[in-house]
C-alpha cells in the first residue's frame, strides 16, 4: 500500500431546491408509475435545478467544503472540475466557478469522464499535488443533467437529477500523514461508447434545426447493455481498488457506489463480500446525478456522523464511454 499523498480536508453539496417525485411524471405526459419506477431503479425523487447552473451548484459545494477545510479562496491552488454537463462549451465550468469563488491565484479547468469523472479527477489532483503543482485543491464534480435529458423519453428521463459535490484536498502530512487516498483505479471502453451516448450537438455534427427536431442531442442509453457493463466493471474495479489498498472488503467500512441504480449497487456490494448495512444509498432521494453522486453521498455520510477520523471507504463508479473508476481512501 502506498503512502497516501492527498487526503480529504473538507467536503460539501450542492442542491437544486426543486423536487421532482415519481408521481410528478404524469403531469408532463410520461405514461410511468411510481411503482415500476422504483421496480427497475429504486429511484423514488430527483432534485432538478430551474435557476441554478452547473457553475451555482459547483460554487455552493466549493464553499461549504473550503468552510469545512478551513481555507479561503486565495488559498487555492488547482480547482478540478468534473461536468458532463457545462454551462457552456467555452470556457470551462471550472474557470466560470473560479470566478464566482474568488479564488484568483488558482489553476482551474474541467474534465470529463461520465459517471465516473469526480474519481478521475481526484486521481488527477493527487498526481499533481504529488508532482508539486499545489498543495491545496477543489476537487467538484457538478451536473445539470436535466439539461440534456429528454423529457419525452421513458427510458430515461425518470433517472437523472441534478446536483454539485466538492472536496478540499490537502497533502497527507503531520498528524495526517496516514489519512488520504490509499489507492486508485481507472479503466474506459471506447468501444462501447454508442450505448450511453448524445449522438449529435458536438463539432462534428453541430447544432441544427434537425437535430434540435429529432432530439438527437439527448441522452441515448441501451438500458440492458449498461446494467450488464456496470455490473461487471464496478466489481473488477472494487478488487482493483482493495487489492491495492491491500485490502479485502471485510477492511472497508462503508462502500460508496455510484448512485444509478439499486440493483447495480446490490450487486457490487455482494462481488466486494460487503454487507448492504455498510453501502450508503440515496439513489433513492437523488436518481443518478452522474458524478457528483459519490461525493454528494459523502457529505452527506460525514455530515451524518456515519463515518469518522479513521474510516476506510471504498468509492465506485461506471459510466458513460465506458469509463470506470476506483478509490480506496481514509479519512
Amino acid at each position: 500500500m502506498k503512502r497516501p499523498v492527498a487526503c480529504i480536508a473538507g467536503t460539501g453539496r450542492g442542491i437544486p431546491a426543486h423536487v421532482m417525485t415519481n408521481y410528478d411524471f404524469a403531469a408532463i405526459g410520461i405514461e410511468t408509475s411510481h411503482e415500476w419506477i422504483v421496480e427497475r431503479s429504486g429511484i423514488h425523487e430527483r432534485h432538478i435545478a430551474k435557476s441554478e447552473t452547473a457553475c451555482s451548484l459547483g460554487s455552493e459545494a466549493a464553499r461549504q467544503a473550503m468552510q469545512r477545510a478551513g481555507v479561503d479562496a486565495g488559498q487555492i491552488d488547482v480547482i478540478v472540475v468534473s461536468t458532463a454537463t457545462p454551462d457552456r462549451l467555452l470556457p470551462a465550468t471550472a474557470v466560470d466557478i473560479q470566478a464566482e469563488l474568488g479564488a484568483s491565484r488558482a489553476a482551474a479547468f474541467d474534465i470529463s469522464a461520465a459517471c465516473s469523472g469526480w474519481l478521475y479527477a481526484l486521481t488527477v489532483a493527487e498526481g499533481m499535488m504529488a508532482s508539486g503543482v499545489g498543495e491545496t485543491f477543489l476537487v467538484i464534480a457538478a451536473e445539470k443533467m436535466s439539461a440534456i435529458t429528454d423529457w419525452t423519453d421513458r427510458s430515461t428521463c425518470v433517472l437523472f437529477g441534478d446536483g454539485a459535490g466538492a472536496v478540499v484536498l490537502k497533502r497527507s502530512q503531520g498528524k495526517h500523514a496516514s489519512q488520504g487516498i490509499l489507492s486508485a483505479y481507472m479503466r474506459s471502453d471506447g468501444t462501447l461508447a454508442d450505448l450511453l451516448y448524445r449522438p449529435n450537438g458536438g463539432a462534428t455534427t453541430p447544432f441544427s434545426a434537425e437535430v434540435l427536431a429529432d432530439r438527437s442531442h439527448y441522452v441515448k442509453m441501451s438500458g440492458r447493455e449498461v446494467f450488464k457493463h456496470a455490473v461487471r466493471s464496478m466489481a473488477d474495479a472494487c478488487d482493483r481498488a482493495l487489492d491495492g489498498a491491500k485490502m479485502t472488503g471485510a477492511d472497508i467500512d462503508l462502500l460508496i457506489p455510484h448512485q444509478a441504480n439499486i440493483r447495480i449497487i446490490e450487486a457490487t456490494a455482494k462481488h466486494a463480500s460487503i454487507p448492504m448495512d455498510k453501502v450508503y444509498v440515496n439513489v433513492d432521494r437523488y436518481g443518478n446525478t452522474s458524478s457528483a453522486s459519490i461525493p454528494i453521498a459523502l457529505d452527506e455520510v460525514i455530515e451524518s456522523g456515519r463515518v469518522h477520523e479513521g474510516s476506510r471507504i471504498l468509492m465506485v463508479a461506471f459510466g458513460a464511454g465506458f469509463t470506470w473508476a476506483s478509490m480506496v481512501v481514509r479519512l
